[in-house]
């Protein structure tokens, strides 16, 4: 399917060392800005207290923060899951307040705002299991939060979260080098593997910016991108090589900038379809999915720009010729091997 056919090839190699430039260049920001200020990790990374709480009514998630800023939580992450009854509340470790308190002293708070009383409640499990929990009452009697669940990550934990998550970094991008080497060429793969790190330090350099909260699900969106930008390079590196059949009498060149400009129509389909889909779960996802959503945004932009400037101009630097991926035919011996 194509929405539009470009019938003069756009001559995007004859720009690709300005781009290359300015590639390298947003790629020293991106590291310098990881090295200075380093990633803003979340509780899953940096150990912290977990809690799950359910309100009556719908839950002020700003009045939540509010408490939680009186305590002494800079920047405590409140987000509603499941229903707007439903609070998700992840505290990071902080000097004036000890891990094995911060729960009790939270929900002291949360409380008090509700201008309620701490009460034991009794429950039974759909197992038919007895659960106290704890609870805050109103004057009436009446429940208005109830705290659900209560989980602690060590520091120790989130140390071995970090590590695992670098060894499936590290794995995605040697299983994707090994796929295009055997795919393609080696030349290909030394390329693609270069675009893919070039997303990844950018999107990891915008969160140290900016301070973004780096999470697990971050995490997933940056291995998204992984998988995400060497589809597009694939893409391309596909129609270079049926090209190079084709277009016997081409330079590399001009048979590079026909590959790109063929497939426009294609890449805006993709991404274009994708990015509408990232983009509402980034305006309607709420707090949970935001950050997620950003990654994929900078990714999907970032990954439609290093197929072609990087990917594509990486391979012709590396001299990627005909030779490389087509086998010259051996002329067949007219005797056929026979000697008399």
């Amino acid at each position: 399917m194509e929405f539009f056919r470009i019938k003069k090839d756009i001559p995007f190699m004859r720009h690709a060392l300005i781009f290359n430039v300015i590639s390298a260049l947003t790629f020293v920001a991106a590291v310098f800005f990881l090295v200075h200020k380093g990633l803003h990790f979340s509780v899953e990374f940096k150990g912290g207290t977990v809690m799950e709480l359910k309100y009556a009514k719908a839950a002020n998630l700003e009045g939540i923060r509010h408490s939680l800023e009186q305590i002494g939580y800079e920047q405590p992450e409140v987000t509603s899951f499941g229903t707007a009854h439903d609070v998700m509340i992840r505290l990071p470790i902080i000097k004036t307040v000890a891990g094995a308190n911060a729960s009790q002293l939270v929900f002291d708070k949360l409380c008090l705002a509700e201008q309620g009383a701490m009460k034991q409640i009794d429950t039974v499990s759909a197992k038919g299991e007895h659960i106290v929990k704890a609870g805050c009452v109103d004057a009436a009697g009446a429940e208005t939060v109830t705290l659900q669940k209560v989980e602690f990550v060590g520091p120790q934990v989130g140390d071995e979260l970090a590590q695992n998550g670098m060894n499936a970094l590290a794995m995605v991008i040697v299983g994707v080098m090994i796929y295009l080497a055997v795919r393609f060429e080696w030349k290909f793969a030394v390329a693609a593997i270069i675009a893919n790190l070039h997303d990844v330090v950018i999107i990891l350099g915008f969160f140290a910016f900016f301070q973004w909260e780096f999470s697990l699900t971050v995490l997933a969106a940056v291995l998204a991108v992984l998988g995400y930008s060497v589809n597009e390079s694939v893409v391309i590196f596909d129609r270079i090589r049926e090209n190079f059949r084709k277009q016997r009498k081409a330079s590399v060149h001009e048979v590079i900038d026909n590959a790109i400009t063929s497939t426009i129509s294609r890449t805006i389909i993709t991404h274009g379809c994708t990015q509408m889909m990232v983009l509402s779960m980034l305006l309607l996802g709420g707090p949970t999915l935001h950050f997620f959503a950003i990654a994929l945004t900078i990714g999907i932009c970032f990954g439609i720009y290093s197929s072609v400037f990087v990917a594509a101009a990486v391979a012709m630097w590396l001299g990627v010729t005909r030779e490389d991926l087509i086998k010259p035919i051996k002329e067949k011996d007219e005797t056929d091997g026979a000697v008399v």
